[in-house]
């Protein structure tokens, strides 16, 4: 089997998918009432829109099926409105999915894919005609509020903290006068509001319950060793869910309390799924799968469930809705209620950047099938990132790796190379254990999948494969991220880079192709050829003299990649020189990509030791982080340990 044709088979083309519901240019302006779990709606009424925002959880509510513990106030939101099966976030980590969250687009669309990417430096903005939901709702004469744990906030123009609001982790500059309080007490008599209230959930593993969750009462999914340490981390986190259930009591009570629960459209959901290995930061559904539960009095009919494909992207869309508030074209959500044809028969998940680990994932799920397809498939899922590795559950799996006492199917997310593409078949394999790629029985599903993922990708115009430090040079060339690929000279960007991976992915003949691409006119294309062109080491080594050229390249993105394919081929000589240079360059994000190449060398960095310590200081955090742990492996080395 072919795998690899990406782009064949993206010709079959739109008429050939039986799926549908992706489309990015829809025009969906306050659709009728009617449909699923609606009853007719009070004219004239404005109701208020809270929305119940957790971090880092699951379905793991009693309402969902989950049997260790009693989620009594959520089953009852559940009983007097509409419970989502099949709710899915577009990212399985918490700013790209906030970001999506907030403006009802996909993060890939807008540039926001990368987690905390928008730092002073390196600001992302959005154009002016996409606003932050709250931004319309101010419009229409709503109070706007964000409460909960507080955050950093940072002010369109000064970059600093301002005003106590509730996490808000969006990926872009946004001004916080959109939110006019932490709560909504604070608006004047009579006016509606909306509000999102920011909780931990998950993340409150410290969380102090009445009846605790005994750890010999978790059931692990099979893809986890059981082990002490894991099974007190998922019995914490249970009491975590007990302890957001209490929460979610006193939020219902106080709108009762308040005489306001009548009139007010409730939404509850998580911003992805529980932390941990296979879960926040992957594409498997313990990562993307989430709780959703509406309740709207007057609209939604109580005790309703809904089986059909939800992306979180739609409760943007879904709240102007029920606020009677016209839904903006660009748009990319979906309203989950009215007489149109809204239905998804797939939805999309993308992974990116984490923090200071490159990354780049895409997956397709239907009801029945997860395609996922790995851009980097030459790093395990569990490459190195401070933040999953300072994780007790973490350092545990990878000490029961080192010692050979995970079987295969715990072992595979630290497997190098993982697979190209994946494949599970749902209903009969919920844990997504047996990839179905090469199967023959399921190629017509897997390019039926592979072509909806590359029409999603045109449609969309998803960045992701853009690189970073090239993403921020056009970004100032055309005012935003967003406008990148709108513009005619850049729209065969796509096209060109998968065609370039497609080539990398093949056998040693495609080399001569890959270093005709370093000479195209695209920085991007010219990125991603050297970047094929390491991946195959010394069999490369016709590559030798146009890398060594392209040390010179205008693009310091490039120039990077260059050096750090010319490493893997033993030239160190001519290419570490180039990787100091731009360790120091102004550009934090390319100095960011240069501690990334030199940590993907290894031991070929030694001669820049020195350097490497000094970039423990350096300003941008996760240079200081790719420097610090590279350090320490060299160091480690030095001074024999393993």
């Amino acid at each position: 089997m072919d795998r690899r044709d990406f782009l064949k088979t993206a010709s079959l083309g739109a008429a050939s998918l039986v799926f549908s519901g992706c489309t990015a240019d829809r025009k969906p302006l306050a659709p009728p009432l009617g449909g699923a779990g609606l009853v007719s709606k009070k004219p004239g009424s404005r109701p208020n829109v809270l929305w119940i925002v957790v971090e880092d959880m699951s379905p793991h509510w009693s309402c969902y099926g989950e049997a260790t513990i009693s989620t009594p106030n959520i089953d009852r939101l559940a009983r007097e409105g509409v419970l989502f099966k099949q709710a899915f976030v577009t990212s399985p980590v918490c700013s790209p999915s906030r970001s999506a969250m907030i403006t009802g687009m996909y993060q890939t669309t807008i540039g926001a894919h990368h987690h905390r990417s928008s730092y002073p430096g390196s600001e992302i903005y959005l154009p002016k005609h996409i606003k932050l939901l709250p931004e319309y709702f101010k419009q229409h004469g709503y109070y706007t509020v964000n409460g909960g744990p507080k955050t950093t906030v940072y002010h369109k123009n000064l970059h600093r903290k301002d005003r106590k609001l509730g996490k808000s982790d969006y990926n872009f500059i946004w001004d916080p006068a959109i939110y006019d309080s932490n709560d909504w007490r604070n608006r004047p008599a009579g006016q509606p509001f909306f509000a999102q209230i920011q909780l931990r959930g998950g993340k409150y593993r410290g969380a102090k319950v009445p009846n605790p969750v005994d750890p010999a009462m978790v059931k692990l999914p099979p893809y986890y060793p059981d082990h002490p340490v894991l099974r007190e981390d998922w019995a914490r986190y249970l009491n975590s869910v007990i302890y957001l259930d209490i929460q979610v009591g006193k939020i219902l009570k106080r709108l009762e309390d308040e005489g306001i629960a009548d009139n007010t459209a409730v939404f509850l959901w998580t911003d992805h799924g529980i932390s941990h290995a296979r879960g926040k930061q992957f594409l498997y559904d313990e990562g993307i799968h989430v709780p959703l539960i509406i309740r709207c009095p007057g609209l939604t009919k109580p005790g309703t469930v809904r089986e059909d494909l939800v992306s979180h992207i739609d409760i943007a869309a879904t709240s102007l809705y029920a606020a009677g508030i016209p839904i903006p074209e660009h748009m990319q959500g979906k309203p989950l209620f009215g007489s149109g044809d809204n239905a998804r028969d797939y939805i999309i998940a993308a992974r990116d950047r984490c923090d200071e680990t490159l990354e780049c994932i895409r997956c397709v799920r239907t009801k029945r099938y997860k395609y996922i397809r790995n851009f980097y498939p030459n790093r395990p899922h569990l490459q190195p990132n401070r933040y999953k590795d300072n994780k007790l559950i973490i350092k545990t799996m990878r000490k029961l790796f080192a010692e050979g006492k995970l079987n295969p199917v715990q072992a595979r997310i630290f497997a190098c190379p993982r697979p190209i593409e994946e494949l599970y078949d749902l209903q009969n394999d919920p844990y997504e254990i047996n990839n179905l790629a090469d199967s023959p029985e399921h190629q017509y599903t897997l390019r039926r999948l592979r072509t909806a993922l590359v029409e999603w990708m045109h449609e969309t115009k998803d960045l992701g494969l853009v690189p970073e430090p090239e993403l921020e040079v056009l970004a100032k060339k055309y005012d935003s991220r967003y406008a990148i690929l709108r513009h005619k000279e850049n729209s065969d960007i796509i096209d060109g880079i998968l065609k370039v991976i497609e080539l990398g992915e093949q056998g040693k003949a495609s080399v001569g192709e890959l270093i005709k691409a370093m000479r195209d006119e695209r920085a991007s294309v010219r990125w991603w050829a050297a970047r094929k062109l390491g991946g195959r080491g010394r069999d490369a080594r016709a590559a030798v003299p146009a890398l060594t050229d392209a040390l010179k390249d205008n693009s310091a993105g490039v120039r990077v990649e260059c050096a750090r394919a010319l490493c893997k081929m033993d030239r160190e000589e001519i290419a570490l020189p180039v990787l100091l240079r731009e360790l120091k360059n102004d550009n934090q994000v390319v100095r960011h990509y240069a501690a990334l190449a030199l940590e993907d060398i290894g031991e070929k960095s030694r001669p820049l030791l020195g350097f490497l310590r000094a970039a423990r200081n350096d300003s941008y955090e996760y240079v200081k982080r790719l420097a610090s742990r590279l350090v320490s492996i060299l160091e480690d080395k030095e001074h024999g340990h393993s």
